[in-house]
């Protein structure tokens, strides 16, 4: 029984890592806004992840009159009183490149010891129903941030993220490797079951 899920995002990497991390599900329709012309925009102007995701999750519901997933990641470091957080995108301007973002992080952690270091990716999925209602999960990844930067993969801070007991980067690690224990992992296993209940009730 096919069941069409939108996810609320033209990023078609996005889209492309969900279907990696949810392989059982493959007999879920999966569309990006891309393919729902005059979709809007959404502003993530939450103070929270939480509420970004929703935000996102619930525009696209009503508009596309179909279930809606959306999400939002943040980076938090102790050491900075939990920021970069709900800015993590945008932590070095509004144009920036992760490049910049990384340098900002590196310059504001300057001369911290590794213990002092400490940090976490969080992600929080939303699913809408078309007619708005919204649950949220969150899947979290504890580590610290390294020194300097290493490794060419992945995206965003990942060359700066050191998993709790790793001695590698995220950008260091393979895409399996990472997709074993990041934050958006742990937050689309949380979040499978939904989608496979709505697989199943068609």
């Amino acid at each position: 029984m096919t069941r069409t899920i939108v996810i609320a995002t033209r990023n078609r990497h996005k889209l492309r890592e969900l279907r990696e991390l949810m392989p059982e599900l493959e007999s879920v329709e999966m569309k990006t806004l891309d393919e729902f012309p005059g979709a809007p925009e959404v502003a993530e102007d939450g103070v929270t992840l939480e509420e970004n995701a929703a935000k996102k999750a619930k525009s696209a519901a009503l508009f596309c009159r179909l279930w809606a997933l959306a999400d939002d990641t943040g980076l938090e470091v102790d050491a900075l009183g939990g920021a970069p957080g709900v800015y993590s995108a945008r932590y070095a301007g509004g144009d920036c490149s992760c490049a910049a973002n990384n340098l900002k992080l590196l310059a504001e952690l300057s001369g911290l010891p590794p213990e002092k270091r400490t940090a976490r990716f969080r992600c929080v999925m939303a699913l809408a129903s078309p007619g708005g209602s919204v649950i949220t999960v969150e899947g979290r990844l504890e580590g610290r941030i390294a020194l300097s930067p290493s490794g060419t993969g992945g995206f965003g801070y990942d060359p700066l993220f050191l998993p709790a007991g790793a001695d590698k980067t995220l950008a260091e690690l393979t895409p399996g490797e990472k997709n074993a224990l990041s934050h958006r992992a742990a937050a689309v296993r949380k979040i499978e079951p939904y989608i496979a209940r709505l697989r199943d009730e068609g």
